[in-house]
């Protein structure tokens, strides 16, 4: 009889599952999930092309629900009303004596139509060209900041449609676009027809030129410029006060909207825009250097 071999149960040798463990395990997903989402929150070098159609179409878009909002002018104008009212009781309605004042003045008033219908997109539009060229590490957060900002106020046009001072019922302000034959806001003369006339609160022209303001008062270089941001929403607000587009209170809301924006964005990237690196390598590889 031959001998009978022992074998220690240590020494043997178990057979490996088929099913790779880590496939599978809650642990290796979630690290997975946890880092798609930080490559997503990585800052990248923005695409041109893709920026381009990002903004035509986010901006189409606006306009076309903007415009979509429901038109109640009784509501509109009830609204109005209210404002004004509460604005009296704070003693600080002051808009009328703003938009007669300045009316007065011929040249002045007329410049800021011209002012009220242009730098709105001009000024805003060239900021974010300006971050694309130079910061081009910070400008998906302040450009995700200004299109949360955006959104957001739709919400305000839906829910809370509200008649711009020029057009309430025995209100005495001066409509300064047809008083003075100009073209301007979008929603006075022959343009009243394609746009919501009612879409006052928030106010996106202080929503913007703040978004704008702030950019270059915390990312430009010379004093003059950085002072410059800083007036240029302080300049906006009075241009929109002295035209009878918008009250006091339609500012403050456009604020909100960007504190809004600014607060997600924040939470996207864990900084503020403008403490994120101002360059970001570029990882496509037929852009990298010989």
């Amino acid at each position: 009889m031959g001998e009978s071999t022992v074998r220690n149960p240590e020494d043997r040798t178990d057979t490996p599952s088929p099913i790779d463990e880590t496939s599978v395990h809650p642990d290796h997903d979630r690290a997975e999930r946890g880092r798609l989402i930080e490559r997503l929150r990585t800052p990248r070098r923005p695409r041109l092309w893709f920026e381009i159609l990002l903004i035509g179409v986010s901006y189409w878009t606006y306009t076309l629900i903007r415009n979509a909002a429901p038109d109640q002018r009784t509501t509109a104008l009830r609204n109005a009303d209210w404002i004004w009212t509460g604005e009296h009781r704070l003693g600080m309605a002051f808009e009328r004596a703003v938009n007669h004042t300045l009316d007065s003045v011929g040249w002045l008033i007329v410049g800021m139509n011209y002012y009220y219908a242009t730098l709105h997109f001009v000024v805003t539009i060239g900021v974010l060209v300006w971050l694309y060229r130079w910061h081009p590490g910070r400008y998906a957060a302040a450009r995700l900041a200004l299109f949360l900002t955006t959104g957001v106020a739709l919400l305000g046009y839906y829910f809370f449609p509200l008649a711009p001072p020029r057009l309430m019922d025995g209100g005495r302000f001066v409509d300064t676009v047809v008083a003075h034959h100009t073209w301007g806001s979008m929603a006075s003369g022959n343009l009243a027809s394609v746009s919501n006339q009612y879409a006052a609160m928030p106010s996106m022209h202080i929503g913007w030129s703040l978004w704008c303001g702030l950019t270059i008062a915390a990312l430009a270089r010379p004093a003059w410029v950085r002072t410059l941001g800083l007036l240029y929403p302080a300049a906006t607000l009075l241009v929109i006060v002295a035209t009878g587009n918008h009250f006091w209170l339609d500012a403050a809301g456009g604020v909100l909207c960007l504190s809004f924006g600014f607060a997600l964005s924040r939470a996207w990237y864990g900084r503020l825009p403008y403490r994120l690196p101002r360059h970001v390598p570029d990882k496509r590889p037929e852009l990298r250097p010989a």
